[in-house]
């Protein structure tokens, strides 16, 4: 039994290949993607070929779900605290918490709220967005799921999950060591989110200009300085990984926190950068870079997704 809070686009896809393989799929969804999907459905346009779930489970009200074996937890990270509340009655003696946020914080929060012995962490590598109420949009055919226990042991309920989304042809890694997957892709992406997005550039120009590379180059840097600080393993190099990757990139691309921007929408930096600058004062690693790009995004947030300032002068978050 399974509950996907979050039916965005991470959500909306990898729930509908679950569902579509045969699992107990229930959506927790709101709005008018919701009433779609009520109405005619979820519809995924996949790389692979569409596909359509109908009729599809699918609430606003979890209490009317129950406990489940596992929660697919895919909201954004600006609405993680919000739906870690909203989803308790999912969450019982036995169900699974697999994370699969942006950043490096969301494993934490939600072993704050329901103890780590349930919280498996993830990192999911799509293109995927609501196109409109009731559809989901693959852009490439990239879809993989990264997870694992959080001390990197492999049990029977992670085992469980692997096959789950195996069995749905999902591209999966049973990690033993995902906590430096999660940092290793949080060196990247604050580089390219934060980066992007700062400059209002696609990542080739970027990495054309000898000053804009080197951001890049130092914002994953500091990043990975801070990993270390904590304690985080890294299987290999995430700042050289990081820049071969972006080599790869088409021209053009652009990262999805600067088409947040570009269409008035809600940014992720607070997870990102902001988590970088936070836990890099906390453990007394020097962040400039990474502040500066927070510093200046946080203008185009709404106040109610700031967390306090943690700088010199400032109240303690």
């Amino acid at each position: 039994k399974i509950a996907v809070i979050g039916a965005g686009g991470v959500g909306g896809y990898f729930g509908g290949r679950l569902a579509q393989a045969g699992a107990d799929v229930t959506f927790i969804a709101r709005g008018e993607h919701l009433r779609a999907m009520r109405e005619r459905g979820l519809r995924v346009e996949a790389a692979d070929g569409p596909f359509s779930i109908a009729p599809v489970r699918a609430t606003d009200d979890p209490a009317t779900v129950g406990a489940v074996d596992l929660a697919l937890l895919t909201v954004k990270t600006y609405a993680l605290s919000e739906a870690l509340e909203r989803m308790r009655p999912l969450v019982g003696p036995s169900t699974a918490v697999l994370t699969l946020q942006n950043g490096v914080e969301a494993p934490d929060l939600a072993a704050a709220a329901f103890g780590a012995e349930r919280v498996l962490a993830g990192i999911a590598y799509c293109e995927v967005a609501i196109k409109a109420p009731g559809v989901i949009y693959q852009g490439t055919p990239l879809a993989r799921i990264v997870f694992g226990e959080l001390d990197g042991s492999v049990t029977p309920r992670a085992q469980a999950v692997a096959d789950a989304l195996t069995s749905a042809g999902i591209d999966t890694t049973l990690s033993t060591n995902v906590l430096g997957a999660l940092w290793s892709k949080c060196c990247f992406i604050c580089a390219m989110s934060g980066v992007t997005t700062l400059t209002r550039q696609p990542l080739g120009p970027l990495l054309a200009d000898d000053e804009s590379r080197e951001l890049l180059r130092t914002v994953m840097s500091e990043t990975h300085a801070v990993g270390l600080a904590k304690g985080v393993r890294f299987d290999a190099d995430p700042v050289a990984g990081g820049l071969e990757m972006a080599a790869r990139f088409p021209y053009g691309a652009k990262s999805s926190m600067l088409r947040d921007l570009e269409r008035g929408g809600r940014l992720e930096v607070e997870a990102l950068n902001g988590a970088v600058v936070r836990l890099g004062r906390r453990l007394g690693v020097p962040t400039p870079a990474n502040q500066a790009i927070y510093a200046a995004l946080r203008f185009f947030q709404p106040a109610a997704d700031q967390r306090p300032s943690t700088g010199a002068g400032a109240p303690p978050a």
